[in-house]
């Protein structure tokens, strides 16, 4: 395990986590923080010994050429690193890596001994997985906890789901055992273009991310990438008659549940989303 020395403390730090594989439909929860890491600059803090957690046969290493044509291997592992985020209220530290193929539960207690080193004071996870939704509409993101006090400040339920986990599971569970809140929030990708990058389930969850956690995200180009994206499937629709009558099926099922509900709240979160955006300082120049 390699770390960076000290620095000075950091101001009610949260983690945000994501991992690729299983809980990665569409790469959109690891594109997610992959954004979070270019737009607020940030800068490494640790990574996690790959020889501990990873059958190299499964997750193999990278070959690549750097500037001077030198051969470098880039092994499949996880690495921390803390935003750049200049007069930001809180700091944030990222986690981004491969779901572990071995040692679940120790891969899940070295990253929460970094969390408690680092002072951390709230875990966000992200996950995304495949679902019957319509790409013509939202994204659907579910968020969860099992900690009582996120659970009344940010209205969320705890989860009911029973079945196969992943390492985000894992983490969840390890981290409510350390009594460290954390928060799970997972987006919906529809199956039948589950390919990836989904751009619009990586904006989906980035805000979210912006609510629940009060911060500002540079967006970039993300937006139009997400309607790029949704123009793409549109055009496989009408192609193919067999996956536009089941999107209108969909639609049309998504529609009817959503009919009940107020559009108020939604725009005044974009509202808030839009103020925190334009009054925040930006990353680290």
């Amino acid at each position: 395990m390699s770390e960076q020395s000290a620095g000075p403390p950091l101001r009610d730090p949260a983690m945000i986590a994501a991992f690729e594989g299983w809980n990665d439909a569409g790469e959109a929860a690891s594109g997610a923080v992959e954004h979070l890491e270019r737009v607020w600059k940030a800068q490494p803090l640790a990574e996690l010994d790959p020889e501990d957690y990873h059958d190299f046969q499964v997750s193999r290493p990278q070959v690549k050429l750097d500037e001077q044509g030198h051969r470098e291997i880039i092994w499949p592992t996880t690495r921390l690193s803390l935003a750049g985020r200049t007069g930001a209220a809180r700091d944030v530290v990222l986690v981004r890596g491969i779901e572990p193929s071995m040692r679940w539960k120790g891969y899940a207690a070295d990253l929460l001994e970094h969390a408690r080193k680092l002072g951390v004071t709230t875990i966000v996870t992200l996950g995304a997985l495949l679902a019957d939704v319509p790409h013509t509409r939202p994204i659907p993101v579910t968020s969860t906890s099992e900690d009582p006090r996120l659970m009344q400040e940010l209205g969320i339920e705890p989860s009911r789901y029973e079945g196969p986990t992943g390492i985000v599971g894992v983490l969840q569970d390890e981290a409510a055992r350390c009594g460290l809140p954390a928060l799970s929030i997972w987006a919906a990708v529809p199956h039948y273009v589950g390919t990836s990058p989904s751009p619009k389930a990586v904006l989906a969850l980035l805000r979210s991310v912006e609510e629940y956690l009060n911060v500002s995200v540079p967006l970039e180009e993300l937006p139009e990438d997400a309607r790029a994206w949704e123009r793409g499937v549109n055009e496989l629709a009408q192609e193919d008659n067999e996956i536009g009558e089941y999107v209108r099926q969909l639609e049309q099922a998504k529609d009817t549940a959503d009919l009940p509900e107020a559009s108020g709240e939604a725009i005044a979160r974009e509202f808030e989303r839009y103020l925190r955006r334009r009054d925040d300082p930006g990353p680290t120049r």
